[in-house]
């Protein structure tokens, strides 16, 4: 049977996970996680700050500017490991492309808080960056939720619980459904990097009602009214079958949304020197930048 991963992403996908953890053990997965990364362009100002509580790191690509968009980004990780250092060559990149301001949450991590700290510092981010719009040189009327993986997750709870606080939501390969009941599970379970046992473990670990909206978003009985919505995707991931279909519910209830559907890429391509990854980025981008 052919490799449905491209030849580049093969072999990152096999140097990545042949030094990554098996599911269990949070220590070794954070210091898995925690390893060095190229870093990120330069952006004009990044100052950490404290919102409501929660540390925050902020990126403005050009101090003075007005009515820019404001991105708060939540990391990946599967609400375990990560935090404002691992994700921020992706931060610096996705600021300094759309020209948005983007303020990054480092919200408490599983399991010594398990849910719902997670969903409610984001929320309380997202409420302090509203009431920082202006003073960040921002229309708080261009106000997008991001995140990738869990934090895509946490961007599409945050929506749901808030999506008058929104005008969109960018979601990067998000988990949104704790069922794991969809054929990508069972194809990609392994071989790709992001095993199913790996985000089974992460699910049990982050707890919560799996049938809660605030856990699964998926599972939410209406979906209308959510914001303008960019689900970007990974062909070879377990997640990606709950992509498609939170866009085909999104669509259904009338929802701006777009789905963008990688080939040949694995569960966390965002932050990787391959094609699709620059092409996403870019992408992602320029939705933000035209969000009105």
């Amino acid at each position: 049977m052919s490799d449905p991963l491209s030849p580049a992403a093969r072999l990152l996908c096999d140097a990545m996970s042949a030094g990554f953890p098996g599911p269990g053990d949070p220590a070794a997965l954070r210091a898995a996680a925690s390893g060095p990364r190229p870093p990120g362009p330069e952006v004009a100002s990044v100052r950490d700050a404290d919102a409501s509580g929660v540390p925050v790191r902020v990126y403005d690509p050009a101090p003075g500017a007005t009515g820019r968009p404001l991105v708060v980004y939540f990391h990946g990780g599967g609400w375990v490991m990560c935090g404002l250092d691992t994700h921020d060559a992706l931060c610096r990149r996705l600021a300094a492309a759309s020209g948005a301001v983007l303020v990054s949450a480092d919200y408490r991590l599983a399991p010594e808080h398990p849910w719902p700290a997670a969903p409610d510092d984001a929320l309380t981010v997202l409420l302090w960056a509203r009431a920082q719009a202006q003073a960040l040189g921002c229309d708080p009327a261009r106000v997008v939720v991001a995140g990738d993986s869990s934090g895509g997750n946490l961007a599409a709870v945050t929506a749901l619980r808030a999506p008058e606080l929104a005008a969109g939501q960018l979601l990067f390969y998000p988990p949104l459904d704790a069922s794991m009941d969809s054929a990508s599970v069972e194809a990609y379970a392994e071989g790709c990097f992001h095993t199913a046992a790996h985000m089974a473990w992460y699910w049990d670990t982050y707890g919560g009602d799996p049938a809660h909206p605030h856990v699964s978003p998926l599972r939410a009985p209406d979906l209308s009214g959510l914001p303008r919505t960019l689900i970007v995707l990974a062909d070879c991931d377990v997640l990606r079958d709950e992509g498609l279909a939170y866009g085909r519910r999104l669509a259904a209830a009338g929802v701006d949304c777009t789905v963008q559907l990688h080939p040949g890429v694995f569960h966390g391509f965002l932050g990787l020197p391959l094609p699709a990854a620059a092409s996403a980025l870019a992408g992602a981008a320029a939705w933000v930048a035209a969000l009105e």
